[in-house]
């Protein structure tokens, strides 16, 4: 079958439009083309329409100041035209619900809270040993298997967090109780993982995970 073309969501950095080599490496590796979505919305939209599945990356805070929620003094925030364009192609997505999605750490972050989740913005006010999730440490998680993830260890790097699904199934937790995946059940393919398959050595809790997507994709 011909390999589907996976769209990956950049950043803008220091003036470049960047992403992590990872990411185009676990991709191809998975059997996809990977192509590079700018942070521009209008030219996201326009690639859309030749994309067969998405992947939201990485990344630095979500700004919940535009939502009217104080900004907890640790974040560090995306850049905000990143932002924009990653809520609008959730927007766009949500119209096109036959499109496969994963979204990876800051990805996870921003599906469910377009979707009305609460966000945790500093993991070390509500548990001890908070840096277990950050540095690409490694750490376990236990998943659903029925929503097609293994459980076992991953790398992680991230200080914020889900505090609830909404309305999405919570399908992988690590063991001090954070969220660590997120399921759409109605949705040909959503899900959100709140660590870096694309850097987890682990082929069940990292390669697989991305190659649902791009199987899903096909």
């Amino acid at each position: 079958m011909p390999r589907p073309f996976i769209g990956l969501t950049a950043d803008f950095v220091d003036g470049y439009a960047r992403l992590r080599r990872t990411y185009l490496d676990v991709v191809t590796a998975a059997g996809g083309i990977p192509i590079i979505l700018p942070p521009i919305h209008g030219l996201r939209c326009e690639m859309l329409a030749g994309m067969d599945g998405i992947i939201l990356t990485g990344g630095d805070d979500i700004d919940l100041s535009s939502r009217g929620i104080a900004l907890h003094p640790m974040a560090s925030c995306m850049h905000p035209e990143r932002q924009s364009a990653e809520f609008a192609l959730l927007s766009e997505l949500d119209a096109r619900p036959e499109i496969p999605v994963l979204g990876i750490c800051l990805g996870m972050q921003m599906m469910g809270v377009h979707r009305g989740c609460q966000l945790i913005q500093h993991l070390g006010d509500v548990i001890p040993n908070a840096d277990r999730h950050r540095n690409d440490a490694v750490h376990d998680v236990q998943s659903d298997s029925h929503a097609g993830l293994a459980s076992g260890a991953v790398r992680s790097w991230h200080h914020q967090a889900l505090a609830d699904g909404a309305d999405f199934e919570i399908v992988s937790r690590s063991d001090d109780g954070v969220i660590e995946a997120i399921l759409d059940p109605k949705r040909r393919f959503y899900l959100g993982v709140q660590w870096h398959p694309e850097r987890t050595e682990s082929e069940a809790t990292g390669l697989e995970v991305v190659r649902a997507l791009v199987d899903a994709s096909r």
